[in-house]
């Protein structure tokens, strides 16, 4: 019998880096990802594990990974399940993930992989509500993994509820304070959400100290928030483009 952290190394990598939420956003011609943001391949798993989020082909010098925490026994049946749902993924056959994620959440609902999985590809779907139905399910059954909170973060933000937003980011980075995605995310809220550019700046300052300051992109962010006159801030939200 395989535990749930073995599970979740071997869970949704490409899942992650197919369905990470990226939502592209417009600042004054420059275009901003909120996604997962970080450089060690990471699944959504079932239960709690430690944290080392998802490539991406940007992706910052290496964050060490927090320990491994408690593992959760998984019945060989709901592995089975979950890998079938995988490939199906992998496969681009959503429709037939969505349907396996689904009834594994339902017959192992004590598992926060599926639950979050559904989350993703509903987020992607653009059923935001649903998307946070799920995370929220994915976070009560595995409270100790930030990756969920920094999905539900995502999911918040969609729905326009900055303050969860912000809440889940922060918890991410309680439980891993070495998660550069969530760091990134959180900097972005503050930037282009709810417009305070002192902590957007630190934030991103944050970001830029765990990923060794590799991100030229976020590099150019702070710079343009250390020269924005204040009267700035009071300029209407940007809008978001697909």
């Amino acid at each position: 019998m395989r535990s749930a952290d073995a599970l979740s190394r071997t869970a949704l990598a490409a899942a992650l880096a197919l369905l990470a939420g990226c939502s592209t956003l417009s600042d004054a011609g420059r275009k901003i990802q909120e996604s997962v943001v970080a450089p060690v391949a990471k699944a959504l798993t079932p239960a709690p594990a430690a944290s080392a989020p998802a490539a991406t082909a940007a992706a910052p010098a290496a964050v060490p990974a927090a320990p491994a925490r408690t593992e959760v026994p998984v019945p060989p049946a709901a592995q089975r399940a979950f890998d079938e749902a995988l490939r199906a993924l992998r496969a681009g056959r959503n429709e037939d993930a969505e349907r396996g994620f689904k009834a594994l959440a339902q017959s192992n609902p004590e598992l926060g992989g599926p639950h979050a999985n559904l989350g993703v590809i509903y987020r992607q779907a653009g059923k935001f509500a649903e998307s946070v139905a799920a995370l929220e399910r994915a976070t009560k059954a595995s409270p100790e993994q930030p990756v969920y909170f920094n999905q539900i973060g995502i999911s918040y933000r969609h729905l326009g509820d900055f303050a969860k937003a912000r809440t889940a980011y922060e918890r991410a980075l309680e439980i891993d304070p070495k998660y550069a995605a969530a760091q990134l995310n959180l900097g972005i809220l503050f930037d282009l959400y709810l417009r305070d550019s002192a902590k957007a700046l630190e934030a991103y300052e944050r970001y830029a100290a765990l990923s060794g300051g590799q991100d030229a992109t976020v590099a150019k962010w702070m710079v343009d928030l250390k020269n924005r006159k204040p009267a700035q801030n009071n300029a209407p939200a940007k809008k978001e483009q697909s």
